[in-house]
């Protein structure tokens, strides 16, 4: 059953042709990526399907049983209301039915209806069609579920009585998240979930969306996320859409094989017209052959030409060189302590990076991934240890807020003011490397994109010929084709790297070694992300009976041993908390059968009683489901 269609949708600004003839479909619980340069026309595109945007021509079709959630790009929940409060308003029906069921059983106990049959068996059944549509639609689990979507996209219990108008930006907009997936609409639709998400928050939406009921479309640059979601890419390119069957990385090689294809053919079709008009110009003239020319003629005129096979792969074009090299030893790094204002964000940082390491610093959000950077670069005095450089190091920062940037400038005389010894050939020769050709050179820093800024501050960096590079999600805001040819730069440069990225896809493209950072200091891990997070989960699931060289230190043996008793506990407790909860629904159910028994419901007494019992029943019940649930996704799989 197709949930949501788009047919021959265009639109325009002013001159501007954004979508033309654009056509999209959607069938029940399948998962769509959509895919397209910076300024394609994804967003647009979403706010038309969505409603928040008029198209010029075209038509979106949906059945009126579906429901729509939408996700804006930076959209954020706003209100004065707690976050627990604002989160209840997705089981508003639910918390509706409840509400009758409690007034139900006031009812059946009344007096006056306890003491009239007919009227008590119209009131018991009433009831008993409501708590089965209740428990149907999950009325004894939806706390539960809330707090495992809050838990999973890290709001703990401390949030839960916040008022939302207090969270900061990244958090109100993973707030609005938290409340779309809670309403679980039957056809979801994100504009760049996993900005504002860390790896592992990222790793929870990617498992929840997995096993989502309805069907998503989502507009993504992470192409980890795309990869494991997907199983459908439109993408929109010259103001169009296509259809690919498959994740991102089945969509990169079919549409490879699809252009080779093409190519194929118009090249094909070309020869075919060149000789047939070779052929009419030759024998056209002569009386013996003008026959056979204009019979091929009209072969020639039945020929509908194919277009030339293209594709938007507009890139930057990024060449990373450093003045000179560097000694073995880059940076060593000794008892570092790192924080703002005398308050420590993270201790005991020890480690040293060698010439052409690569090295991406990962850790959840608010470990001080970036204060470290900033204090490496010298932005931040250290609050005790030391960092030492070694022989001809310089160092260039990339810092993911752009605050190096003079939004009062233009854009040539930002790059030209700080490099001076370039020629205006030269920074123009830059730029146009960077996709500012023409009067973009004019632009005021201030009115750029995001993406535009950041290609600026990429241009910037590679004029600095540093032989370190210390980068703050240099993926922020650019789109794909950027991303390939920032990696291909990188895995090209012979200097040193040291990175934060939430971006997966590319970490695994650049790193050789994957730091941990924690508040209480620094694991080292060889290798690039796919083999972290492959370490992790061995870590994490090991058992006690297992022996395991020790490799990393005495203190590192012992970390694993706690966590493996963690894990123990919290398995031997899950299995507690099945049993606990069946038993307990057992006992609803023989209660609940009980309040149909004449003995029962005509003794007043006797009917509160065992509702009061029910009820008791049933919290504790709720309490177990919310702590099996948290448990759970604690739980490997």
């Amino acid at each position: 059953m197709i949930v949501l269609q788009a047919t021959h949708i265009y639109k325009s600004f002013g001159s501007v042709d954004v979508l033309k003839d654009a056509t999209l479909s959607i069938r029940e619980g399948e998962r769509v990526g959509l895919v397209g340069r910076n300024g394609a026309g994804k967003t647009t595109l979403l706010k038309i399907i969505t409603g928040n945007l008029q198209p010029d021509a075209g038509e979106i079709i949906r059945p009126k049983c579906v429901s729509i959630g939408y996700l804006a790009q930076g959209g954020g929940q706003e209100c004065n209301r707690t976050v627990w409060d604002e989160m209840l308003d997705a089981f508003a029906g639910l918390i509706h039915q409840e509400n009758q069921l409690r007034v139900l059983e006031e009812k059946m106990s009344a007096p006056n209806v306890t003491s009239n049959q007919a009227l008590l068996n119209k009131i018991t059944e009433e009831y008993t069609l409501l708590r089965e549509s209740f428990s149907r639609n999950g009325g004894y689990e939806y706390e539960a579920t809330l707090r495992s979507v809050l838990h999973g996209l890290k709001f703990t219990e401390d949030y839960y009585q916040t008022p939302v108008d207090n969270l900061s930006g990244g958090e109100k907009t993973r707030l609005a998240l938290a409340k779309l997936l809670l309403t679980k609409p039957n056809v979801l639709i994100l504009d760049e979930p996993t900005n504002y998400l860390d790896l592992e928050t990222m790793g929870w939406l990617e498992k929840f969306l997995q096993s989502y009921p309805g069907a998503i479309l989502t507009v993504s640059h992470d192409r980890y996320f795309l990869d494991t979601l997907a199983q459908t890419i439109y993408e929109l390119e010259f103001c169009s859409l296509t259809r690919y069957t498959g994740n991102y990385s089945r969509y990169l090689t079919a549409k490879a094989e699809e252009l080779e294809r093409r190519a194929k053919q118009y090249k094909k079709q070309q020869e075919e017209i060149a000789h047939l008009e070779d052929f009419v110009r030759r024998n056209i003239a002569r009386a013996s052959t003008a026959g056979r020319a204009k019979s091929k003629q009209k072969l020639l005129d039945k020929i509908k030409p194919l277009e030339r096979p293209t594709t938007d792969n507009r890139k930057i074009s990024l060449a990373l060189e450093s003045s000179r090299q560097s000694g073995k030893e880059v940076l060593m790094v000794k008892e570092l302590c790192v924080g703002y204002s005398g308050k420590p964000v993270s201790r005991n940082i020890n480690f040293t990076i060698y010439r052409g390491e690569r090295i991406a610093l990962l850790g959840p959000n608010g470990t001080g991934k970036t204060t470290l950077l900033k204090t490496i670069a010298g932005a931040l005095a250290p609050l005790s240890g030391t960092i030492r450089k070694g022989y001809h190091v310089q160092e260039n920062y990339y810092d993911q807020e752009q605050t190096n940037l003079n939004y009062e400038k233009q854009v040539i005389n930002e790059l030209w003011d700080d490099f001076p010894e370039l020629n205006e050939q030269d920074v123009r020769t830059v730029l146009g490397k960077f996709l500012f050709t023409g009067d973009d050179a004019h632009k005021l820093v201030g009115n750029l994109s995001g993406g535009e800024k950041s290609r600026l501050a990429l241009a910037k960096l590679i004029c600095g010929r540093a032989n370190l590079l210390l980068l703050d999600e240099p993926t922020n805001h650019l789109d794909i084709l950027s991303n390939e040819a920032l990696e291909e730069a990188l895995a090209g440069f012979g200097g040193t790297i040291l990175f934060i990225s939430h971006d997966r896809y590319f970490i695994n493209k650049i790193a050789t070694r994957v730091f941990e950072l924690t508040e209480t200091g620094i694991q080292s891990y060889q290798g690039d992300y796919d083999y972290y997070r492959s370490k992790k989960t061995e870590l994490a699931s090991l058992d006690s009976t297992e022996e395991k060289t020790v490799t990393e230190g005495k203190s590192n043996y012992l970390r694993r041993k706690k966590v493996q008793r963690e894990e123990r506990n919290k398995l031997r407790r899950y299995a507690e908390l099945e049993d606990l909860i069946c038993s307990l629904e057992e006992e609803i159910k023989v209660i609940e059968n009980e309040l149909y028994q004449p003995e029962v419901y005509g003794d007043h007494e006797a009917y509160r009683q065992k509702n009061r019992d029910l009820e008791e029943l049933r919290k504790k019940l709720e309490n177990y489901l919310t702590e099996w649930v948290e448990l759970s996704d604690t739980i490997p799989d």
